[in-house]
């Protein structure tokens, strides 16, 4: 694999680049200075970094590529440049959840999930950009919003903005993100990127800030299938600082990726590919469905499947993760309530006056989702649907109180990725298509049949990210949606 310019490098994706480190086509150093590099160049009009950590970066390259020359290769993200979330905990390097409030919080010790990433010998680039306490849109960041490098424009989804526009960018190679309701998947989708929610209790949430504790979950925002397999790899397993991981042992994900679906059952959730109440653009629709017959050329056995609470699910989420959120420091809301953006301080402010018997009702209505979820995969062996409704929307400064009907369709459009958050089963988001409008996308080029990302997700049985991971590292070889680079990531 030759190199013609160090700028190539980024443009590798996250396995091919750790191959050419194994056979020293490429050093760690050179991998750091190429994304540093473009760090610089690009990341003003993206604003996916909140904090990078240069000197740093370097000293673990160094460290990475003595390593590897003394026989001492740790594995597929020895030398990887990787960023994660800003409520992920970095010792010694600020962790602000883009808010004013933590803006100079440094922690003593690093998040489990960082702690496993430098073992395996991956290299930490910085700390990326975030929808405020990862509630909220791209706007309520103290430190302004990520763009997405389709169309800087329009969101890169919340709340792990600047992970899913600093992987799209190639201002990494991989990263992480956390998914509460939705934010890792929503990511994903709006920057046409893999990103897989694992298991809840598959990977530590030590030394995470969390949005909601029974539902968050921390994993990998990749450009590739393999590129998720390997980072989830990196981070999963037991960890006894975080109670509520699970002993159930880690496979070899990428061993995984066979492409082998014969027989293998899919059920497709007809509430959300032909919804009543949700809004799924009609776009967003036939890409799904295109997909799913790629699947079934594979060899997979499709079916229609139902789920009669799938609809309601974003109802259910928020009901429960918006107290969630607002009881872990409520002191922050009484104390400092100008320090937060305005929307968040709305949010928080009505997450107090939800009443008790709607939180309850609510927890009762998530046993019955995860019931209804865990009993169609009795059945099948993943579960298929879009991943959002509507392809990335414009991002809107304004600080304001949405409408009545407004609030109620954003709250109605995390239903597309409810089911597993309720339910705590893996789900991935992987890219299935463009939208055909050119006037719905920035820029021209590589990217010149216009358009914006369109995803499918797709989800399976608790701690089976092994086939999730496979159906959709086979649907991702027979198409050639992810050859397509964003306009952002472009050379000017």
């Amino acid at each position: 694999m030759a190199m013609n310019d160090i700028g190539d490098i980024a443009f590798l994706s996250a396995t091919e680049l750790g191959a050419a480190i194994k056979a020293r086509q490429v050093s760690p150093t050179e991998a750091v200075e190429a994304y540093l590099e473009r760090i610089d160049r690009i990341d003003p009009k993206v604003n996916s970094y909140i904090t990078v950590t240069a000197d740093q970066a370097r000293q673990e390259a160094l460290q990475a590529e003595a390593e590897i020359r003394r026989g001492g290769y740790r594995g597929p993200l020895h030398g990887i440049p990787i960023a994660v979330k800003d409520q992920i905990y970095t010792k010694g390097v600020r962790t602000t959840d883009a808010s004013k409030i933590r803006s100079d919080f440094v922690p003593k010790e690093d998040a489990t999930v960082v702690a496993n990433l430098k073992q395996a010998g991956a290299i930490l680039l910085g700390k990326l950009n975030m929808s405020e306490f990862a509630h909220g849109e791209p706007q309520s960041s103290a430190f302004g919003p990520a763009r997405n490098p389709w169309d800087l424009s329009r969101s890169p989804g919340v709340s792990s903005t600047g992970s899913g526009a600093a992987t799209a960018a190639r201002l990494c190679a991989t990263s992480l993100g956390e998914d509460t309701g939705g934010s890792i998947r929503g990511p994903a989708a709006n920057c046409g990127l893999v990103g897989l929610r694992p298991t809840w209790g598959r990977v530590s949430r030590y030394g995470v800030d969390g949005a909601g504790w029974s539902f968050d979950t921390i994993g990998p925002i990749s450009r590739t299938v393999e590129d998720c397999a390997i980072t989830i790899g990196g981070i999963a397993g037991y960890d006894p600082k975080d109670p509520s991981t699970h002993r159930a042992p880690v496979p070899d994900y990428q061993a995984a990726l066979t492409g082998d679906l014969k027989g293998l059952k899919v059920g497709v959730v007809k509430e959300l590919i032909d919804p009543v109440e949700l809004d799924l653009d009609p776009q967003m629709r036939e890409a799904v469905l295109a997909a799913i017959t790629v699947l079934a050329e594979l060899g997979a056995e499709v079916r229609e499947v139902s789920m009669p609470l799938a609809e309601k699910t974003g109802y259910i989420t928020r009901a429960i993760t918006h107290v969630d959120r607002v009881s872990l420091r409520p002191e922050w809301l009484r104390e400092r309530p100008e320090d937060y953006h305005y929307n968040t301080r709305v949010h928080f402010t009505t997450a107090n006056l939800i009443p008790a018997q709607v939180y309850y009702k609510a927890q009762k209505l998530r046993t019955m989702v995860r019931n209804q979820v865990l009993g169609l995969l009795e059945d099948v062996d993943v579960l298929i649907q879009p991943t959002s409704g509507r392809p990335a929307n414009i991002i809107n400064m304004d600080q304001n109180v949405v409408s009545q009907d407004g609030a109620k369709s954003a709250l109605a459009a995390g239903g597309f990725r409810g089911p597993y958050s309720l339910s705590g089963a893996p789900a991935l988001s992987i890219l299935c298509g463009f939208t055909s409008d050119p006037s719905r996308a920035g820029g021209e080029g590589i990217n010149d049949s216009g358009g914006l990302p369109l995803a499918m997700q797709i989800a399976g049985r608790p701690f089976d990210e092994a086939t999730v991971l496979r159906v959709a590292h086979a649907y991702e070889q027979a198409v050639t949606w992810n050859q397509r680079i964003p306009p952002a990531a472009l050379p000017i």
